[in-house]
């Protein structure tokens, strides 16, 4: 007992000492946390810049260009004469879309020649053309039904039978999930869950590396291949409690930039702690492989970096190559973002994350087994290296032991 609580001491004060490690476990958290939550939280792009050029300069087009200016999407930057070169105005503006109002525009109306508005949509910048695409598709299509009912009520038919002879049925768009299409309720998930597992694997990638060229770990632990697990509980356990700091941290920051909460919090700690547990058992995985802790931190890099992109978040997953999916699928951060997705976007129920729960399971423990085995011949062969036997192990722990207390 005695020993285990000097093992303990050993390790959080290895924890502690490292200001590196500190540093990036505790500090990165909360920059890009409060840097997130700054920088989305509006939620939404309003008054994006539209280009409108009015070629007709009539009472109905100056109608449908008020209609535009009332839109809270757009900003719309007024136009009598065409540029010379629309595109090179598009950039200079910063200009999300350019509408184009015809001559004749209301002549061909009343004649019912239906002109065409021509809308020139900049998707350089995808977020912001979907945003100002969808404010232009509801202002023209509110002006083209409300101008088609008006000339059928001029004709003498009344309002409710124009509205039936303009729109013979009626389609209800309702939106189920995250209906104000906010977008750090849809970020903010994903970017902590990012943020946490680089941060573990970071703080993980060192662990063994560094501990295999500290002449302490050879006396501490020699003559204990037989528990290696201990070894390696001993060793994650800093990591396992100081995550739920972080995971605190960023509950409390969802509540203060008002983000929905996961109805079922145990259900949430739940997935969460078994995602911890799975990311760290990776880290601890190739920290045993590796020998060298920066080549270990540069792998679990390429690991972490591309995690999101390909993590089916955004991008669904089965549009990718077989490749790409079979690659996604090892890293513990795929599946926990799709329970995330479930748990707070969709505020679905806990019955259905609990295939992603079983895949985190699998993770962690096919981490862990394969890491059991790699220490337990690495800590073999380095005792064997070394020459210490497991009495003078004892012996040596029990000094360190004594002097300690």
């Amino acid at each position: 007992m005695k020993q285990i609580r000097y093992l303990l001491k050993r390790e959080f004060y290895l924890f502690f000492t490292n200001k590196t490690l500190i540093s990036v476990f505790f500090l990165a958290p909360v920059f890009y946390a409060l840097l997130i939550g700054f920088t989305y939280k509006s939620g939404k792009v309003e008054h994006i810049p539209v280009i409108v050029v009015n070629h007709d300069n009539t009472p109905l087009s100056g109608q449908l260009v008020e209609m535009l200016q009332d839109s809270k999407s757009l900003k719309v930057l007024s136009y009598i004469n065409e540029p010379a070169n629309l595109k090179d105005e598009i950039i200079r503006t910063e200009a999300a879309a350019a509408i184009i109002i015809p001559e004749r525009f209301e002549a061909m109306m009343l004649q019912k020649k239906y002109p065409e508005v021509n809308v020139y949509v900049n998707t350089s910048n995808v977020l912001t053309a979907n945003f100002a695409t969808k404010a232009i598709q509801l202002t023209l299509g509110t002006f083209s039904a409300g101008s088609e009912i008006k000339a059928l009520e001029k004709k003498g038919m009344n309002a409710d039978l124009a509205k039936t002879q303009f729109e013979p049925f009626k389609a209800n768009y309702i939106t189920l999930f995250n209906t104000t299409s906010n977008y750090l309720v849809f970020m903010w998930p994903a970017m902590m869950a990012v943020v946490l597992q680089q941060v573990i694997l970071l703080a993980m990638a060192v662990t063994f590396s560094e501990e295999f060229k500290r002449e302490s770990f050879i006396k501490d632990f020699a003559g204990k291949e037989k528990y290696a697990v201990f070894v390696m509980a001993i060793k994650c356990l800093p990591i396992w409690i100081f995550a739920n700091f972080n995971i605190l941290f960023f509950y409390l920051c969802s509540l203060y930039f008002r983000i929905p909460v996961p109805d079922n919090v145990w259900n949430f700690f739940l997935i969460t702690a078994v995602f911890v547990v799975a990311a760290t058992n990776l880290g601890v995985l190739v920290s045993i492989l590796v020998p060298d802790a920066l080549k270990a931190t540069q792998y679990l890099m390429v690991i972490a970096s591309p995690a999101f992109i390909i993590s089916g978040f955004t991008w669904p997953t089965y549009a990718m190559p077989g490749f790409i999916k079979s690659f996604t699928a090892i890293i513990p951060l795929t599946p926990y973002l799709e329970a995330l997705k479930i748990m707070v976007v969709q505020n679905g129920p806990a019955v259905l994350t609990k295939k992603y729960l079983v895949h985190l399971f699998i993770l962690g423990g096919v981490y862990f087994v394969i890491g059991w085995i790699a220490l337990k011949i690495k800590i073999h062969f380095l005792f064997k290296r070394y020459k210490i036997s497991e009495n003078i192990a004892d012996d040596e722990s029990a000094e360190l032991i004594s002097s300690g207390e």
